[in-house]
């Protein structure tokens, strides 16, 4: 391919602001490169490459590889982190088993092991996910705080943190491929953790 074909089918940037389609592309090039051959065949290189996009532009929009790894998985993400069923019970078995579904029906789940991966290595993508789950934690807690509201939970229990201790249910089973359960397996695990929650 000559220089003037490879700039002609490279898609343009439009600056600092995103081309949707531009975005669209780099998305869907990277989700297919870790889908095909996981983390390790993952890079920047890879992605510019398949998405017909120069490495400056992804760069600019995604300083670390950590931050596009995120922005993969949360494009995906359509589970409520927050249901309100009118109990706390319901509310947790609700988030926890469209969590468990979203990871085993789809690639959710072999991108958000990916994203936890490169957080082993990379102090960034540790900050990074850091950062993204205060954020989960923190709109999943609406949950204790509406429990907290109705009576159903003590006045000491911390939402964010009740959401961390719920949520770590999940990544323990994605990351030992453990995401079958039956709804009778999870509304025993949920009883456990919401117990230890209620006003005594």
């Amino acid at each position: 391919m000559t220089a003037k074909k490879a700039a002609e089918t490279r898609r343009t940037s439009i600056g600092a602001q995103r081309n949707p389609d531009s975005q669209d592309a780099i998305l869907r090039a990277a989700e297919e490169i870790l889908v095909e051959g996981g983390l390790g065949s993952f890079s920047i290189e890879a992605v510019a490459r398949r998405a017909h996009a120069g490495k400056p532009t992804i760069y600019r929009w995604w300083p670390t590889r950590a931050i596009l790894l995120l922005d993969v998985y949360h494009r995906q993400k359509y589970v409520d982190i927050a249901p309100d069923t009118g109990t706390i019970e319901t509310d947790i078995f609700q988030l926890l088993s469209g969590l468990l579904e979203f990871w085993s029906a789809g690639h959710g789940g072999a991108v958000f092991r990916s994203v936890i991966a490169e957080a082993q290595t990379d102090p960034a993508a540790g900050k990074a996910i850091a950062a993204y789950m205060a954020d989960r934690y923190q709109q999943g807690g609406e949950i204790f705080r509406r429990a907290k509201a109705r009576g159903e939970v003590a006045d000491w229990v911390a939402p964010e943190l009740a959401m961390e201790i719920i949520t770590s249910f999940a990544w323990k089973r994605l990351l030992t491929d453990r995401l079958d359960i039956t709804p009778e397996e999870l509304r025993l695990v949920v009883r456990h953790l919401v117990e230890g929650f209620k006003v005594q």
